[in-house]
């Protein structure tokens, strides 16, 4: 008899758990960015309000996915998406360096899902 939580070898909250990590990744962008043009204490408390939130989807996406694949999506969306809007809004300096780190975290969180998904194959 097959398990109740799979669908065609498919888990059934894949698609659900997946938004959750976009949900979680564009929070953390927005409330990195309302760190660095908060000027009033009540901008702080909804950065902190935000920041609960955040971690709510985080913990909902690792219910749904892989956790080692939502915390690699998470750190690598925070890091890169920080970088960009350094780069983009407040006039930051560009270098090959941070260009080709950046992608090194991109090209590792996408052979980290690739992995994760030949694993769970194999189970």
């Amino acid at each position: 008899m097959q398990n109740q939580a799979t669908i065609n070898n498919k888990p059934r909250g894949l698609s659900k758990g997946w938004l959750f990590v976009i949900l979680t990744c564009t929070a953390e962008l927005v409330w990195v960015y309302g760190f660095l043009t908060a000027s009033l204490p009540w901008h702080f408390v909804l950065i902190a309000a935000l920041i609960v939130l955040d971690f709510y989807f985080l913990f909902k996406a690792c219910e749904l996915i892989p956790t080692g694949t939502v915390y690699a999506l998470f750190a690598a969306s925070g890091t890169a998406g920080t970088a960009l809007m350094d780069l983009f809004l407040f006039n930051g300096s560009f270098s090959f360096a941070k260009t080709f780190f950046m992608s090194l975290l991109l090209i590792g969180v996408i052979m980290l899902k690739l992995a994760d998904g030949k694993s769970s194959r194999k189970s």
